[in-house]
């Protein structure tokens, strides 16, 4: 319904085999634990990094269905700022 208004969307997947049986307008695929869809807690850059990558999608994305795998680690080093442990 929120595509039909005209507000496009991106799911954020944690399940990649779902998704696609699903098949949302467009998506973004992560291997990370379920119930931390945007990353570890605390990790504001991890957070805004699966932002970024979401919004990038919307304006690429040429055709409806795509899922984009992206390689983001769990535990990444170049989030230095995250006071996270």
């Amino acid at each position: 319904m929120i595509e039909g208004a005209g507000i496009p969307t991106v799911a954020v997947s944690l399940k990649r085999e779902i998704t696609a049986k699903v098949k949302p307008p467009r998506a973004i695929f992560l291997r990370w634990p379920f119930g931390h869809p945007l990353g570890r807690p605390g990790a504001r850059e991890q957070h805004l990094s699966v932002m970024r990558a979401a919004l990038e999608l919307l304006e690429e994305a040429q055709e409806p269905g795509v899922i984009r795998d992206l390689r983001i680690p769990w535990r990444p080093s170049r989030f230095p700022r995250d006071q996270v442990g």
